[in-house]
């Protein structure tokens, strides 16, 4: 894809996607035998009267299974998913959940173009409230280490089906702020893609929680990741003081969980019109939020959330973001409560949601 603009005027609809819904051995040792995150979210209890879980989907695939991914491509395309970025995740060399990413490359049937973006955290035990406890590393090594990432992802990278802008290969980063050599880094990776037939590599910086602001000199973008970019501008004094005393005295609060009020952090969102230093910026777009599955009674919930609602707020920011890419929390986040799958609840009403808007834009074009 040369450009972004392969539909002149059409938002890009591009849904995150998770990767984890296979056994891993890691898994297994960290979590139990054939452990997915799945057992988490089937598992979950309600934390008060009406509160929506466990959220159930259709089916409880397994993404180990190319043919899954080939359904799921097809699904996402046909109202109105334009790509799926998929979460990469490497360890210094070692790969982890990269399974559906090798079936992604090897079956051409998965018929949806796609990038990926590099979750460079440690892997902990944060889902036991033990977050300092590190099961694996985010070790990010020397130039030669640089060097055989980029190569591995090299093969992605020349795949037709691989999102591009003007030629270069999107690739997001979470947390630039991690590490200070990025630039360096991206430098290197640049070389060496030009030198294998590519323009280069078009980096998106993550903006989240976690880091507000890009870092790199060399990223080109940002990715205003929803809702966990906005969610922290909404928590008040006496938040911070809760969660505080929170950690330093958790067996005082049996109901530890932080509800939040879905309107809230749309309109949050829609407000937001920041200047990245010149970079290009990436709108975000959320589903839904309840993180309960993975952190029990400490997860933060968005209530009076509606597909309706979300219909809405979609078309408004898809109607800033005009022709560029869009990128919705998430194809399949079962255990935030974020994804786009039909579930037993509300069926295919959240992807209906994403056709109606696609559609919507779609004739308004035609009428100018």
């Amino acid at each position: 894809m040369k450009s972004l603009n392969t539909e002149d005027g059409i938002v890009k609809f591009i849904a995150f996607y998770l990767p984890q819904y296979h056994c891993i051995p890691e898994n297994d040792m960290w979590w139990g035998k054939n452990f997915t995150e799945w057992e988490r979210v089937k598992n979950t209890k309600p934390l008060y009267p009406g509160h929506n879980q466990p959220r159930v989907p259709f089916s409880y695939y397994d993404l180990s299974d190319v043919n899954v991914m080939k359904d799921q491509a097809n699904l996402a395309r046909k109202y109105g998913i334009h790509g799926f970025c998929f979460y990469h995740y490497w360890f210094n060399g070692k790969l982890l959940l990269e399974k559906p990413l090798q079936n992604m490359l090897y079956n051409k049937g998965v018929n949806i173009p796609f990038c990926l973006a590099w979750a460079n955290e440690p892997w902990t035990r944060a889902w036991d409230g033990n977050n300092k406890i590190i099961l694996m590393d985010q070790i990010y090594g020397n130039e030669i280490s640089w060097l055989n990432h980029i190569r591995y992802l090299t093969s992605f990278f020349k795949d037709q089906r691989y999102i591009k802008i003007n030629g270069k290969p999107l690739f997001l980063i979470y947390r630039t702020e991690s590490f200070k050599y990025f630039d360096q880094m991206i430098k290197i990776w640049d070389e060496y893609l030009k030198a294998e037939s590519l323009n280069g590599i078009f980096i998106a910086e993550m903006l989240t929680s976690y880091q507000k602001q890009p870092t790199c000199l060399l990223s080109e973008a940002v990715v205003e990741f929803e809702p966990m970019f906005t969610l922290n501008t909404i928590f008040t004094r006496k938040d911070r003081i809760k969660q505080i005393f929170l950690k330093r005295f958790p067996r005082f609060i049996k109901n530890r969980y932080r509800i939040k009020d879905y309107d809230k952090i749309w309109k949050e969102i829609l407000s937001r019109n920041e200047n990245y230093h010149g970079k290009k910026k990436f709108l975000g777009a959320f589903t839904d939020w309840d993180n309960s599955p993975r952190f029990g009674s400490n997860g933060l919930i968005l209530v009076n959330g509606t597909v309706n609602k979300f219909e809405n707020y979609l078309l408004n920011q898809a109607q800033k973001s005009k022709n560029d890419l869009l990128f919705i929390n998430a194809w399949n986040e079962w255990a935030e409560g974020a994804y786009l799958e039909p579930d037993r609840n509300n069926g295919y009403s959240f992807l209906e949601a994403v056709k109606s808007v696609h559609n919507n834009i779609k004739n308004n074009l035609k009428k100018l």
